[in-house]
């Protein structure tokens, strides 16, 4: 077992967002991106098959979709995708979100 304090280990940049690798294996991985208002993990996709989800542990922003297509985003808020579709975050409160990737990238 492996257990993390992200709301200690998981900083915040002035500049951009900050990325912590939680979890990777061969089976699943797991990054927490955390963001200032205003910092975006801009639209982009992966030619892979695969899951996504982009779970909002804390704050409030947008999830971004393909042709400037959003969806609000706040605390509790979950979203669940195929990896190959365009996706993205953007912040507009101090924003954490945790994205579990399966299989891996």
């Amino acid at each position: 077992m492996k257990k993390m304090e992200l709301f200690k280990e998981g900083t915040f940049g002035e500049k951009s967002f900050k990325r912590l690798l939680v979890h990777d294996s061969p089976y699943f991985k797991i990054i927490n991106f955390n963001f200032k208002p205003g910092q975006e993990l801009p639209v982009h996709s992966h030619d892979i098959e695969g899951q996504l989800s982009i779970v909002v542990l804390e704050g409030e922003g947008e999830f971004l979709a393909e042709g400037g297509a959003t969806i609000p985003a706040k605390t509790g808020d979950i979203l669940i995708s195929e990896i190959s579709e365009p996706h993205g975050v953007r912040a507009t409160t101090d924003m954490r979100v945790l994205v579990t990737i399966a299989p891996p990238i």
